[in-house]
């Protein structure tokens, strides 16, 4: 079997035990939180006959390892259980906090590699900014991201009035509830810009902190690239500089800083929640609020679930890519 298909299998099957590990963790935590479905859901007061009939309608009288196989079940269809608090099932609340979330993630990510790129580049580079570079990739990643996301809103919301403070703007109406793709399929364009421009603060304050660790390791693997002795036979024909960085060193330094890249992927995840809360953003991180001042815990297991699945598939997506761009990674 070649080593890069055995590679892809060996990350599938991990990918298959890690969820399996994450699902089964949050099936022990709903049996052990204490929690009365029945109670939560129909109330306390319900007639016998009515507590009798929900008992049976979540299984509750079944013998644990009958619950766990009917969750497991569940899980694999996309039945994620009943919400205590909206009465919904959790997955149609989750379609729709879903797209805000992952659209504001997904934002956030491309400017994290972007601005680790520039930030890592424009500290190599031979010029007088390149010190103020290295000192921001050392020192800023100590900020905290709900820090940077108030320091925004004060400097750019309430001292320029250059961005909105909260929400994501109108609504295109459109068949993905992500309002960028919504208005782009709709021809709504400056639904667009507003989307746009709401966007702008959430994403800087979730993507800084990525991009600074994303930043460092790309700088670190640039400078052990500089010092091949490829790199010195190109200065030594007399390449310019630039040349030699954007055509040897760049492309050969990108491993490290796509392994940083999913890893900060998940922190993403993490703090978009945050975030979400700092800029009332209306995504993933509103609903959990929510559902955790009533200790909905099947609202929080799914969000739970759903988050650390992309985290999951991510990461195992980002390892298929390294060992496509460096063979050396699959035969390891």
């Amino acid at each position: 079997m070649p080593a890069r298909l055995r590679f892809i299998l060996i990350r599938t099957a991990s990918l298959i035990g890690l969820l399996w590990v994450l699902a089964t963790v949050m099936f022990i935590l709903q049996e052990i939180s204490g929690q009365d479905p029945v109670a939560a859901t129909i109330g306390a007061t319900a007639s016998p006959e009515a507590i009798a009939a929900a008992r049976e309608r979540f299984g509750l009288d079944d013998p644990m390892l009958v619950r766990y196989v009917s969750f497991l079940g569940g899980l694999l269809v996309g039945d994620l259980g009943l919400s205590f608090r909206t009465r919904r099932p959790v997955m149609e609340d989750l379609m729709a906090y879903m797209p805000a979330t992952l659209e504001l993630v997904l934002f956030g990510f491309v400017l994290a590699l972007i601005l680790g790129v520039v930030f890592a580049v424009s500290s190599m580079l031979r010029w007088p900014g390149a010190s103020v570079f290295r000192g921001i990739l050392f020192v800023g990643s100590t900020i905290p991201t709900f820090l940077v996301g108030i320091l925004g809103l004060i400097i750019f919301y309430r001292n320029f009035g250059l961005f909105p403070s909260r929400g994501r703007g109108t609504s295109p109406d459109g068949p993905t509830g992500f309002y960028t793709v919504d208005a782009l399929v709709t021809g709504q364009f400056d639904l667009l810009t507003e989307a746009l421009h709401h966007m702008v603060m959430p994403a800087v304050a979730l993507a800084l902190a990525p991009a600074l660790a994303i930043g460092r390791v790309l700088r670190s693997s640039l400078m052990e690239t500089y010092g091949q002795d490829y790199i010195r036979t190109a200065d030594a024909k007399g390449m310019r500089g630039t040349s030699v960085l954007f055509r040897h060193v760049l492309r050969n330094s990108v491993n490290a800083a796509l392994s940083m890249g999913a890893l900060q992927l998940g922190f993403m995840l993490g703090g978009v929640l945050v975030v979400e809360e700092v800029f009332s953003w209306g995504g993933m991180g509103s609903y959990l609020g929510a559902s955790l001042n009533v200790a909905d815990f099947p609202a929080v297991a799914g969000v739970t679930l759903v988050l650390g699945a992309v985290y999951v598939v991510a990461n195992t997506a980002a390892d298929i890519l390294q060992s496509m761009a460096d063979p050396r990674i699959a035969v390891s």
